[in-house]
């Protein structure tokens, strides 16, 4: 019963770190937990009256669930691993009796103690095997930490890139007919720069899936919100005729139908056109 009960502790751990690791390691796939969790938050952001408010908490809210949970989840599965095994396989400082202090609630402790690197010495391993796995404990408590700055330092960047595409496409939209015309004139400089943001939004959304529940907003910094324009601007620009700017609408377009497939597979399951999952986006972030 012991070992049965570390297995389930050590279960337990692994399951996080294969969490952890397809959250914040994967380039292209998305953890369970932070996509059940980030999800649940963002559909009870978006109902009610309150939504607008809500909503911009979503994301952030979300992050920090998903950490304390990954935190909490890994502290249990070690102190189960520990529980079993207490007080035989550990020293205990005179001030403590091992008796009294092996149980649960004790195990736990340790196991806190440990995965946050304090090391505070009052319960320490004895045991051989112990020996080795505490320092392990510790040393994934520290690669946690230092993840979960990665993840929070890449998504922010991230966010601010889809903003300012984002914001671009409003100026265009805002400027009138003229910039319109100007945008697929000859050269199309400007539709190719739309492309270009547009694919490495696509990649941001791939490597940082957990960005889309992050809300931009109701002005020009909402990039569901103002991507019907970029369509409309290719679909003009494809009606020039300078050679240059109908290939550079072409990409522009198929960066819309890449940007379209992606926002569909991973956050909104419509399985419709480019116009529908555009238009779904829209209404998912606050375009009601």
């Amino acid at each position: 019963m012991e070992w049965l009960v570390t297995l389930i502790g050590a279960v337990l751990v692994l399951i996080i770190l294969r969490d952890v690791f397809h959250t914040l390691w994967h380039p292209t796939r998305h953890g369970g937990l932070s996509r059940f969790v980030m999800t649940l938050l963002w559909r009870l952001s978006t109902r009610g009256r309150t939504s607008r408010r809500a909503a911009g908490l979503a994301g952030p809210v979300g992050m920090v669930t998903v950490v304390a949970t990954w935190a909490c989840a890994m502290a249990v599965g070690w102190a189960l691993v520990y529980w079993p095994h207490m007080p035989e396989a550990f020293s205990f400082s005179g001030a403590l009796k091992p008796s009294e202090h092996s149980g649960p609630v004790d195990a736990m402790y340790l196991s806190l103690v440990t995965v946050a690197t304090l090391g505070l010495g009052d319960i320490a391993p004895s045991a051989d095997w112990v020996r080795i796995v505490a320092p392990l404990e510790a040393l994934v408590g520290f690669a946690l930490l230092t993840a979960t700055v990665s993840w929070i330092l890449g998504i922010y960047p991230a966010l601010a890139r889809r903003r300012a595409l984002a914001l671009r496409i409003s100026q265009l939209r805002r400027a009138g007919p003229a910039a319109g015309h100007a945008a697929s004139g000859a050269g199309g400089a400007v539709v190719d720069q739309l492309a270009a943001d547009l694919a490495r939004a696509c990649v941001d959304f791939l490597q940082y899936p957990e960005s889309y529940y992050f809300h931009d907003g109701l002005g020009d910094i909402s990039l569901a919100l103002n991507l019907g324009y970029a369509a409309d601007l290719a679909k003009e620009a494809r009606l020039t005729e300078h050679p240059d700017t109908r290939g550079a609408a072409a990409v522009l377009a198929v960066s819309l139908d890449d940007l379209a497939a992606v926002l569909d597979e991973r956050f909104l399951h419509t399985a419709g056109t480019r116009q529908h999952i555009l238009a779904a986006y829209a209404h998912d972030h606050g375009k009601r």
